[in-house]
């Protein structure tokens, strides 16, 4: 008497797993989804910051503007390109008006790099396809050295 209504609860059950399943496995893979979107933010925000420093640092040694601006750009595309970051667009702007101050007196230079990120691969329903990341970073310009013409 005992093993039959044992048996009959058990089949009571077949089928259960699939049903937990199919509601419980898609919020794991949109979980997935967007813990990956959001580790790609992160450390392509990262690598932004540090091609923005690099391009800053790179234009406050030079002695013009206008080689100051051309080291910039030159210098964040390759930081860029070094750290494997994929950008679908990239603008870089270069405030180099401090290196064209008298010697003696401190002079800044402050580089904005902006990157598309491209999430559009991660297929997650609902997510944009892309997302623009900015940093900005300044440099100081030597207070001693000798400017450019």
């Amino acid at each position: 008497m005992r093993a039959t209504r044992w048996a009959g609860r058990c089949r009571k059950d077949q089928g259960s797993v699939a049903i937990e399943a199919a509601i419980v496995l898609p919020s794991l893979i949109m979980f997935l989804c967007l813990a990956l979107a959001g580790g790609r933010i992160v450390t392509s925000q990262a690598k932004i910051d540090a091609a923005a420093e690099d391009a800053a640092r790179e234009a406050s040694i030079h002695r013009t503007a206008g080689a100051a601006q051309s080291a910039a750009h030159a210098a964040a595309s390759e930081s860029l390109s070094d750290q494997g970051i994929a950008c679908s667009s990239t603008s870089v702007h270069v405030d180099a008006g401090g290196v064209s101050v008298p010697v003696g007196q401190v002079g800044t230079v402050t580089v904005t790099v902006e990157c598309t990120v491209q999430l559009s691969d991660l297929l997650l329903p609902g997510a944009p396809g892309a997302r623009t990341l900015t940093s900005t970073a300044t440099s100081v310009v030597d207070l001693y050295r000798q400017r450019g013409a």
